[in-house]
């Protein structure tokens, strides 16, 4: 491995597992404000119980996306200098929002979770409110910066040299709408998948805490379903802006090879040397109509650059399916959900926590939105290449001229995996283990149900 592929390895890997405690710093503080506003509405004490739980969780997971996140700001400095020499003063405003916001989200975090008897109930639901707010204009304003290096502006190349900076217009360039709403959307929908299959796993299996689990599925539920039936159209929206911008990385993505009107490509692998798919399923015109309203309207294939110009195409295209694939089944368990709810307020069907083959599915499906939000950002990452701001800078002329890049790749390796190995067991200590056991039992007692051949016994207190 050259110390480009060293350098890109470790940023991948870098970006892979902090992505994971941004979205989740996104998608659970929604979790917790949405508990404890039933809480504040009803008096229930299992949705306090679930907003604490939950803020427990989400601190956990938000120190370790800190550390992690730190490490990125000085990978970008170290390992890309000229990146950086060249972009900073143009996307330096995001950057510092974001730090804004993220300081704005840690000390209203430490409100919330110290605050709970020190300050009115109201005050402290607000704070909850400004955690989850800021967490999502945190996620905004680096993609905002993401955005910039697909769609650069707000600044002119003169002899090389950044001149006529405008921050404004830099922060808000063409791609950086269509990218917020899709990765807000999906920060939702994976965390909300994510915390639902672990309930409905506990629902499946039959827990004696099964008003808790209920209350937190469905909480869950309205989060992630929601968003992930939305998701589509943003997926629309993003892909024609990358059409429009990138066409070479939209190219990758659909799998089209040669410049023509454009089929829609299920699967197959494309060879990047004869540009011939194998065992691939066309749908002729689609992608053409799709674009433009035409079936066959002439769509710029990969062959219309340089192969030094061309993104890894087996990578790029396999994630863009795996991404849609997984997209498309969590759309589909929304719309599930949504005609099982209806039909429930019709007075038919159970409801969704009592359906088991629901509850499987929701299980099965728990992990998806994690996978679908790695591989839209392999799309993003590797479809750009070989370019790190899109016709501006090549990667590898970006990179540290540093040798040995090997040695930080193993280091931060190490980093990462001992930061995964400490939240798997923080999160099964503070919440798996120490969690459901401690819930008092007057909280989740329900009526029992009585079997075949048995007798229930009920509360006589």
């Amino acid at each position: 491995m050259s110390d480009l592929l060293f350098a890109r390895s470790q940023m991948a890997m870098s970006l892979a597992f902090h992505i994971i405690f941004a979205v989740v710093g996104v998608g659970m503080p929604a979790l917790m404000v949405i508990a404890e506003w039933r809480w504040l509405t009803s008096r229930d004490p299992l949705h306090l119980e679930l907003a604490k739980r939950w803020a427990k969780g989400t601190a956990i997971l938000f120190a370790v996306g800190a550390v992690s996140g730190t490490v990125l700001s000085f990978e970008l400095g170290l390992l890309w200098p000229t990146f950086m020499e060249h972009a900073g003063a143009v996307i330096g405003l995001p950057f510092s929002l974001e730090g804004f916001a993220f300081f704005t989200e840690a000390i209203f975090l430490g409100i919330y979770l110290y605050a709970w008897k020190r300050i009115p109930p109201r005050a402290h639901f607000a704070a909850g409110v400004v955690v989850a707010v800021s967490g999502a204009l945190s996620g905004a304003f680096v993609v905002c910066a993401n955005a910039w290096m697909n769609a650069p502006a707000g600044f002119r190349l003169v002899n090389g040299q950044v001149t006529d900076v405008d921050p404004i217009a830099a922060m808000f360039n063409a791609a950086a709408p269509s990218q917020i709403v899709h990765m807000t959307l999906a920060s939702f929908a994976a965390t909300g998948f994510a915390v639902a299959g672990i309930h409905a796993f506990a629902l499946r299996r039959g827990t004696p805490h099964r008003a808790f689990h209920r209350a937190a599925l469905q909480i869950a539920l309205w989060v992630g379903l929601p968003a992930a039936l939305v998701q589509p159209l943003s997926g629309d929206w993003s892909a024609r802006s990358v059409a429009e911008r990138q066409p070479v990385k939209l190219a990758a993505m659909e799998g089209h090879l040669k410049t023509g009107p454009a089929a829609f490509v299920i699967g197959g692998w494309p060879n990047a040397q004869t540009l011939e798919h194998t065992g691939a399923i066309e749908i002729p015109g689609a992608l053409s109509f799709l674009l433009h309203g035409d079936p066959n309207a002439v769509v710029q294939g990969i062959d219309a650059v340089p192969p030094d110009e061309r993104p890894p195409l087996a990578i790029v295209h396999l994630a863009f399916q795996i991404m849609i694939g997984c997209g498309s089944v969590m759309a589909a368990l929304s719309l599930w959900g949504a005609w099982r709810w209806w039909c429930r307020k019709r007075g038919r069907g159970l409801a969704l926590p009592d359906d088991r083959r629901f509850l499987t599915a929701v299980m099965l499906a728990g992990p998806l939105g994690f996978l679908a939000l790695e591989a839209g950002w392999t799309v993003t990452e590797v479809g750009r290449q070989p370019w790190i701001v899109q016709g501006i800078l090549r990667t590898a002329d970006a990179v540290t001229p540093m040798p040995g890049l090997v040695v930080p790749f193993v280091l931060f390796s190490t980093l990462y995996v001992g930061l995964a190995v400490a939240v798997v067991f923080l999160l099964w200590r503070q919440i798996i283990k120490t969690g459901v056991s401690a819930i008092p039992m007057g909280l989740t007692s329900e009526l029992p149900i009585p079997t075949p051949g048995s007798v229930a016994r009920f509360p006589t207190s």
